[in-house]
């Protein structure tokens, strides 16, 4: 029957998950150190345990060498000689013991033998502790929760302790002691005071785990799971295929009226979970995995780096990124390609903006358009309109809006563009250039000089259209002379064979408003 002594001992082997012959070992290396203490001698010492009757004896055990010449320990060596006269069967390399009395060990013997033991232990519990979890990463275990500390939450496993650091936690869980959860097994860290299991509730392995408890077809292999990418907390997308083509795999994974998906919903503290079919085809995978959004077309860009390119609509963009761009996140390691999403309205710009690289070069200054007159385009140019492109695909609302720009200009300034791109409508001819007469202009300036509104008049009809010379009359010409100005501005742009020279028709116009106005004074004067 074994003693006190060995049945305390393998008591504690079982709470602390050890061989009791390590225990064992433990005390008889105490009991040695302690003897080897009192005595303080440095003799090769070693002590046994009677497991039946629990007494530990102490011995010393010395070397036996042939000859005198070869001992070069006198402690813990002895000759040949020396050795038969005690043991006459003993042969060199044997070794002799001597007892060594240890009743007369004391208090601080015993201490210190404590101590060995209680080092023996704890270092052969941390390597017990390591060989069982080591080999074990990704498992899920079921673990209860120990203790909460401050960043940290510590899990009791059974066997050992288990640490869950603040980043290997989901933001919706909350923790209560003595709580069983299923947590997932990340390693096993070697530190000084012994192994530490560090353990994930935000590691993707536990949702797989969990699908494979609630999915029948999962667990037997009927569907697989191809990927997995999670964001603990927020949301988690899982690619699922079926092996067999009569087995929705999506439908499998939901459950009738979603009972197996929000059994796992529960589970992840309210977690979100998109399943989606997984495709061979990339192009078609990536249409799937930016759900709830729709996409309009996918484009591979770069094979080797794993690159595509994404089209969605104007308004399916912003559901297409996602939060803080979770979803279009999520779906680039679900693929494990990278993903460059853009709107209808940004592509198009991008193909513009390649065909005029293509095309033109550099952009087209907005003074080449002469027909614009100086006013006109300082006006576009105090708003930022610099090129003739940019001019171009404004709309005439967007114009309106610049300073000094009103519905009259407007069609001036599309008429214009219109020409300098050499588009003209129909009816329309191409202006004959001829070069300006300075004398001519003089002289009509000097002909202009008492004029009655009248003969001024005349002189328009003769330049414009029936209709703007019966619009215009000569107290209108007297009471707004911007009036005047603007009718003529008007028939002078539709002139088929007015002279293309803005500078020379605009000083024409100067001139004829003061005659007009110095004639209508005469008139009053001579009344």
């Amino acid at each position: 029957m074994a003693s006190v002594l060995y049945q305390s001992i393998e008591t504690l082997s079982r709470d602390k998950g050890i061989e009791p012959e390590i225990v064992v070992g433990a005390v008889e290396d105490a009991i040695a150190l302690a003897t080897r203490k009192y005595y303080k001698t440095q003799e090769n010492m070693r002590a046994e345990m009677d497991r039946d009757t629990g007494e530990i004896r102490a011995y010393v055990y010395k070397t036996v060498v042939e000859t005198p010449e070869q001992v070069e320990d006198d402690v813990n060596q002895l000759t040949l000689e020396q050795a038969r006269a005690l043991a006459p069967e003993v042969e060199v390399g044997g070794e002799l013991r001597f007892y060594k009395d240890t009743t007369p060990l004391g208090r601080i013997a015993a201490q210190m033998a404590k101590q060995v033991i209680f080092q023996k232990v704890r270092e052969a519990e941390r390597d017990t502790v390591f060989n069982e979890y080591n080999h074990r990463a990704g498992e899920v275990l079921n673990a209860t929760v120990k203790r909460l500390e401050p960043m940290d939450v510590i899990f009791d496993l059974g066997k050992a302790e288990a640490r869950m650091p603040k980043r290997e936690q989901s933001r919706l869980e909350q923790f209560a002691v003595g709580e069983r959860v299923r947590v997932v097994l990340l390693r096993v860290d070697r530190a000084a005071k012994g192994p530490q299991v560090i353990v994930s509730r935000a590691a993707p392995a536990l949702v797989q785990n969990l699908f494979q408890s609630e999915v029948p077809e999962i667990y037997d292999g009927t569907v697989t799971i191809r990927a997995i990418a999670r964001e603990a907390g927020e949301r988690t997308k899982i690619a699922v295929v079926s092996r067999d083509k009569d087995v929705d795999p999506v439908g499998a994974c939901v459950g009738m009226k979603g009972m197996r998906v929000q059994s796992i919903i529960r589970e992840l503290r309210g977690e979100k979970i998109d399943i989606i079919e997984f495709s061979e085809e990339i192009t078609t995978f990536a249409e799937k995995a930016l759900q709830p959004a729709k996409v309009s077309r996918v484009s591979i860009v770069d094979l080797a780096d794993k690159q595509i390119e994404v089209i969605v609509d104007d308004t399916q963009l912003s559901l297409a990124i996602g939060k803080k761009g979770q979803n279009v996140r999520l779906a680039a390691k679900l693929l494990q390609w990278k993903i460059d999403i853009k709107s209808e309205e940004e592509k198009r710009q991008e193909v513009e903006q390649q065909m005029q690289a293509m095309s033109g070069g550099p952009a087209t200054p907005i003074e080449q358009v002469a027909e614009l007159g100086d006013a006109v385009l300082e006006k576009l140019i105090a708003a930022g309109i610099t090129t003739v492109e940019g001019l171009a695909d404004m709309t005439p609302e967007q114009l309106e809006e610049v300073p000094g720009i009103g519905e009259k200009t407007v069609e001036k300034i599309s008429v214009a563009v219109r020409h300098y791109f050499g588009q003209y409508e129909e009816g329309e001819e191409r202006p004959v250039v001829a070069a300006p007469a300075t004398p001519e202009v003089e002289q009509t300036e000097g002909d202009a000089m008492g004029k009655t509104p009248e003969a001024i008049l005349a002189e328009s009809a003769e330049t414009g259209t029936a209709e703007e010379v019966d619009d215009v009359s000569a107290e209108e010409i007297a009471d707004a002379e911007d009036e005047v100005s603007d009718a003529v501005s008007d028939a002078d742009a539709r002139e088929e064979q007015i002279e293309t020279d803005n500078d020379a028709v605009d000083t024409l116009v100067d001139e004829s408003q003061e005659s007009s106005s110095e004639g209508i004074d005469e008139g009053q004067d001579r009344g």
